[in-house]
């Protein structure tokens, strides 16, 4: 695999060239101490040798040995001490005409010296280089002179290995100081690479150039919102699409604004002084449904490289990256921020809405297959029995008791929606033994609202109702058919007044403790979903605002009643704004 130096990173970079370079330079430091250690061994043996001979031939043992019949049987052992006292490879006696009375090798003795030996009979003492009987050496040749006149030679060396070994004792120490600045400029090296990395996001210039050409096309032309806050809770950048989603000034701001200064949504200015991760959370504002996404920015070496798939998301999240510090937030370490970005879900909370009824429909016809098959099955048994006139009375009753709420309904609404809503609803009610009750003003009429809000308002405000009464089916004392004594009440009633529809829910469960919390993202008084709750009642406050209704709220320990007044005509253009962020009254 071919490594492509134009892709690594600034930092990547300078370490590779620093390493580099401190190798390199340690090599050469090596080498030249190296070889200028080999030379001053090679000077010091060379000068060791000189003084050796010197003293040697200055010796008036020596001269009165040569003057014996027999200078060998003296000298040797003399020579022989010497080389053992200093540590010298030889040490060689000889007569001008080369002839070895002395050798370390006792074999040599009586055999011509091999070296040089012309200046020394010229009374000059000398050094040199030489390969000898014993190999390559460092030798001193120094004259032996007796009344002025040169009557021996005397050579002194030390063998070229034995110089390398000296040497080579010194090495390791040389190659652990080179081993330890190694080690040194690397580590200095990883230190500056490291910051590099950190204040460049681990990018090569080439990534940071085209990073910051692309940076405003990216910003600008994704279709989410992109929100970013930094550490102080100070909103520091966004885009066209989160300034429509956000109604914030367009065309960006010229420096960072405080969150409190922004007229956001309660749960949403929450979410983004938190700094919390947040996944596909949904928040409503007062007139769009927001799926909102929200990932820390932290402290790091840098952001893994960009690929094709990713790079897009690299190249945003590295150059726009901003974060909160919320002053209740718990964090394990410190943050640069958070990138925030929203999507619009109102369409589709819409047409969610549309497959909720149909889902409310399938689900009145599953339940009344189930009860319709239990009734069946208690006729067949009673006519078993021969008890033909009760069975005939049982499905009698039955059916007019279906019937009637059928025909009240279907006659009194014009919107075939409506009137399947809230026949899906009694017949969940029936199944969750819960007495619902729908009083429907005769000849009601069109109601002049879109299907879909009156089936978000109608159909959220039922569910909840459902839900509030639902603790006291397992609170409620049991009769001995096995059903609650009293059974939990939820009352419809839906009746045209002066000036538009008025549809009341009323349901006899243990009230709602603040008004204002149960219309926030989240509140609820379900268990947890993997899907979220607490979005029912929000989006029915949006819905009615949308249409340019009102909501009012009476609750109590008795119970809670949820009034919706919807308007036989929606509001004009030109004040459609000001109705939409109508409240709540309780």
């Amino acid at each position: 695999m071919t490594v492509d130096p134009t892709r690594w990173s600034i930092a990547t970079r300078l370490f590779a060239l620093l390493v580099v370079f401190v190798v390199a330079v340690t090599v050469l430091a090596t080498a030249w101490t190296v070889r200028s250690a080999r030379d001053d061994a090679d000077r010091s043996a060379a000068r060791a040798c000189l003084a050796l001979a010197t003293s040697i031939a200055d010796n008036p043992y020596v001269v009165d040995a040569l003057g014996t019949s027999d200078p060998s049987a003296r000298l040797q052992p003399y020579a022989v001490a010497l080389m053992s006292d200093t540590s010298t490879d030889f040490v060689t006696i000889m007569r001008p005409d080369r002839t070895r009375l002395t050798h370390p090798d006792p074999d040599e003795i009586g055999r011509p010296f091999v070296g040089t030996i012309a200046p020394a009979l010229r009374g000059d003492s000398f050094t040199e280089t030489y390969a000898g009987t014993l190999g390559p050496s460092v030798r001193a040749v120094v004259p032996i002179e007796s009344d002025g006149e040169v009557v021996a030679l005397v050579s002194a060396g030390v063998t070229v290995d034995t110089i390398t070994q000296s040497v080579g004792e010194r090495l390791p120490l040389v190659f652990a100081a080179a081993g330890a600045t190694v080690l040194l400029g690397g580590v200095v090296s990883w230190l500056l690479s490291r910051y590099l990395r950190r204040v460049t996001w681990g990018r090569g210039p080439e990534e940071l150039a085209r990073m910051f050409s692309y940076y405003e096309g990216v910003l600008h032309s994704v279709r989410e919102g992109l929100v970013l806050v930094d550490d102080r809770g100070r909103l520091t950048l966004y885009n066209d699409q989160a300034a429509e989603l956000l109604d914030l000034p367009p065309g960006g701001i010229a420096a960072p604004v405080p969150l409190s200064e922004l007229r956001l949504p309660a749960s949403l200015r929450e979410l983004l002084a938190s700094g919390r991760r947040a996944s596909d959370e949904v928040h409503v504002t007062d007139d769009r449904v927001l799926v909102v996404n929200q990932e820390l920015t932290e402290p790091t070496d840098g952001p893994p490289r960009p690929t094709p798939a990713t790079g897009r998301a690299g190249a945003v999240q590295a150059g726009g990256a901003a974060s909160v510090t919320g002053a209740a937030r718990p964090r394990s370490r410190r943050t640069l921020g958070t990138v925030t970005t929203l999507r619009d879900h109102t369409e589709l909370t819409h047409l969610t809405g549309e497959v909720e009824t149909m889902r409310t429909l399938s689900d009145a016809l599953r339940s009344q297959t189930h009860e319709f098959s239990n009734r069946l099955h208690t006729i067949v048994s009673l006519i078993e029995l021969g008890r033909g006139d009760e069975a005939l009375r049982f499905a009698a009753d039955e059916l007019d008791l279906g019937q009637r709420l059928a025909d009240r309904v279907v006659a009194s609404i014009d919107e075939p929606t409506l009137a399947a809503l809230l026949l899906g609803k009694a017949a969940q009610a029936r199944e969750r033994s819960i007495e619902l009750r729908v009083d429907v003003e005769p000849d009601l009429g069109t109601i002049d609202v879109e299907p879909g809000d009156l089936v978000t308002i109608l159909g959220n405000l039922v569910d909840n109702a459902f839900d509030a009464v639902a603790p006291t089916l397992d609170a409620d004392v049991l009769d001995p058919a096995g059903r609650p004594a009293r059974p939990p009440r939820v009352e419809v009633t839906v009746a045209r007044i002066e000036g538009g529809v008025q549809v009341d829910v009323e349901d006899d469960g243990p009230g709602l403790g603040d008004v204002e919390l149960a219309f926030r993202r989240g509140f609820s008084t379900k268990p947890a979903a993997p899907g979220g709750r607490g979005i029912g009642l929000a989006l029915v406050r949006q819905a009615v605002g949308r249409v340019g209704g009102r909501l009012d709220v009476a609750t109590g320990p008795d119970g809670t009643t949820f009034s919706v007044l919807l308007p036989d005509r929606r509001p004009d253009d030109a004040d459609a704004t000001a109705r939409r962020r109508g409240g709540v009254r309780s």
